[in-house]
């Protein structure tokens, strides 16, 4: 991978206001780019807004695709990649939680959450691939909120060559300090058992359904060490540097680095 500036937000999303969501996500953008990020991470749901009422409502599916060329626009002016969460729209049927990652250059993929919760499951459609993106020298992967909870995601992203996992929350439980707490103990896991970068972020403050999120931003680098933390209830843009030469020392450490020495045959049982 290259060297990389991560621009990690922690936004408060009005649901249904999309119009104010995106102006607030441009602001962020233009401020990150004014400091050479090259990555700028937004929340789950970050222009629809979280909501477990009727989501399919919010807009219609020519507004979903309105508003991917928004995403799409902020990275081709600002010159970095943006990630978003949104609903996205289908022709029939229930919405997936979809998050999109916009390049300079046009749309890198659209991540369809695989695991929802299970109150997400009355709302929402689930996605069924656990896919890689790539930009240039840079390839990563996402695992949206509840999905975090699930390790075996985070192998099989960094098994197809992931060197970052972005974990993009919309978590209403808590205070800034419990979530902070709950997060420190499976995220720095995450990262150490496979030799990652990972960067995490929530959405953050109470909203007019009544959820309130509280504000948390954690990078840890791939030993699980800490590199960046905020925990508040403010808005908030924290800047990560994701170096390559601390990914290649732990991953030549013959100590350090697990996966290679995974035995594969040993785990056909648990994975039929």
């Amino acid at each position: 991978m290259r060297d990389l500036l991560v621009a990690v937000v922690c936004m408060h999303s009005e649901t249904g206001e999309v119009d104010k969501n995106l102006e607030r996500m441009q602001f962020f953008v233009r401020e990150a780019a004014k400091k050479s990020a090259g990555l700028v991470l937004f929340p789950e749901l970050s222009v629809s807004g979280y909501t477990l009422k009727e989501p399919g409502k919010l807009y219609d599916l020519e507004q979903s695709r309105k508003i991917q060329d928004k995403i799409l626009r902020m990275a081709h002016d600002e010159k970095l990649i943006v990630m978003a969460g949104i609903v996205e729209m289908l022709q029939e049927g229930r919405p997936y939680i979809t998050h999109v990652i916009a390049g300079p250059k046009g749309v890198l993929g659209l991540y369809r959450k695989t695991h929802l919760s299970p109150t997400e499951k009355e709302q929402y459609r689930e996605g069924d691939s656990l896919e890689v993106f790539r930009e240039k020298d840079l390839t990563f992967g996402l695992q949206l909120c509840y999905e975090s909870h699930f390790p075996e995601i985070s192998t099989a992203l960094s098994l197809k060559g992931a060197d970052v996992i972005f974990m993009p929350h919309a978590s209403p439980r808590g205070t800034p300090d419990e979530k902070l707490k709950s997060w420190l103990r499976h995220l720095p896991a995450r990262a150490f058992d496979n030799g990652v970068f990972v960067v995490a972020c929530n959405q953050v403050g109470k909203t007019k359904e009544g959820l309130s999120f509280p504000g948390v931003i954690l990078a840890f680098d791939p030993q699980g060490r800490i590199m960046e933390s905020y925990a508040g209830n403010e808005e908030k843009m924290v800047f990560v540097e994701l170096k390559a030469e601390v990914l290649k020392e732990t991953r030549s450490h013959r100590m350090k680095y697990f996966l290679p020495h995974r035995r594969k045959g040993l785990y056909r049982e648990i994975v039929s």
